[in-house]
């Protein structure tokens, strides 16, 4: 199968490649699972073992770059399929795999843009499952809602000069309060987590300062310095907080990179919504304790929610400790081929999920 040509989409080479595998289905619209189609860069003189070999220890812990995110629930929705279609399973909705790039720089050329595509359309989602996170605890998180990320850059112009002298009205000196402000906000939501324990990382607003950028020599002012910010906005959270956020600060700082408009989208885990039921009751039946959440950072699924989709976003990956895009990322055997199994009740569910009155 070439690259550039997956089954069933127009995806000339010079395109952002994309896969979808189909499986199992009829008439009814569809559900459909995102599986991530990369991995993030690594150190290799930090892991114990080579990140790239999937090496096994001897207490079955897996070590490779992508163990759990996203490798692991690519494979567990691959063998979920295999083993349904061995049995010679069909069910009333069809199933498809999307393998899509680009979510991990923010999905703008990967789920983003094929959402709007006549492919999409086609697909006639009737519910997604995308990615979740390993949970320390018994408990198995799902996320029905996810922030919104915003990336926000401040430029601060001022007065140039020589460094030997005391410059009056200059960028540093402007960026110095915008990064005050910033952080006095990171630091209060800091302290409102810390201080809630029934609040989780997915409630509050997080904030770091992640770009610095300005100067040209020691000895020179600069009449130009910029700051950048990464944001993540709850759902739950009002929006004003970003418009306080992206304010064009005093001296004349400006901002850029922040959305006007994040909409609300959030997944229903009522019982009496018939996604949710299909879902909770295998993992009732299942025995598998589950904590709802707000993700804490963003995945693919904003953008299926956003086009008006429920999406769910799960990881079957309990007594793990998270450590996507960290040295030595693992995970147990055992807890990856009983993913397996969940998959493999969690997917003939919602696939028979009988036609809903919206759907005619």
């Amino acid at each position: 199968m070439s690259p550039s040509q997956p089954p069933g989409l127009s995806c000339p080479a010079q395109q952002t490649p994309k896969l979808d595998c189909l499986a199992l289905g009829c008439c009814l619209p569809w559900v459909t699972a995102v599986p991530g189609g990369e991995s993030c860069p690594l150190v290799p003189e930090h892991w114990t073992y080579p990140p790239f070999e999937a090496v096994k220890d001897s207490q079955g812990n897996i070590y490779a770059r992508g163990a759990q995110d996203m490798k692991c629930v690519s494979i567990q929705y691959l063998e979920a399929i295999r083993r349904l279609k061995a049995e010679g399973k069909c069910f009333a909705r069809t199933i498809h795999l999307t393998f899509v790039p680009d979510e991990e720089v923010g999905g703008h050329k990967g789920m983003e843009m094929f959402v709007q595509r006549p492919e999409f359309k086609a697909l006639n989602v009737g519910f997604a499952l995308d990615e979740g996170l390993a949970s320390p605890s018994d408990t198995f998180s799902v996320f029905y809602g996810e922030k919104s990320p915003w990336w926000i850059k401040v430029k601060c112009v001022g007065s140039p000069g020589h460094g030997s002298r005391f410059i009056s009205n200059t960028a540093a000196e402007k960026m110095h309060k915008v990064i005050t402000s910033f952080l006095a906000f990171r630091e209060s939501e800091k302290q409102r987590l810390r201080s809630d324990t029934g609040l989780t990382l997915g409630d509050v607003t997080s904030l770091n300062l992640t770009m610095l950028e300005g100067g040209v020599s020691f000895n020179v002012v600069p009449s130009e310095m910029a700051v950048g910010f990464d944001v993540r906005i709850p759902p739950t959270v009002d929006l004003k907080v970003g418009a306080m956020l992206a304010w064009p600060g005093p001296g004349g700082e400006r901002a850029r990179g922040c959305p006007t408009h994040t909409p609300l989208h959030i997944t229903s885990t009522e019982e009496s919504d018939p996604w949710w039921k299909a879902f909770s009751g295998v993992c009732r039946d299942m025995k598998l304790p589950l904590k709802l959440e707000i993700f804490p950072a963003a995945t693919d699924s904003r953008y299926i929610r956003a086009a008006g989709h429920p999406a769910v976003g799960f990881s079957p990956m309990n007594r793990t400790p998270v450590l996507l895009h960290d040295h030595n990322e693992f995970l147990n055997e055992q807890v990856f081929l009983r993913g397996i199994d969940i998959y493999a009740r969690l997917l003939p569910a919602l696939a028979s999920v009988p036609a809903l009155p919206a759907e005619g």
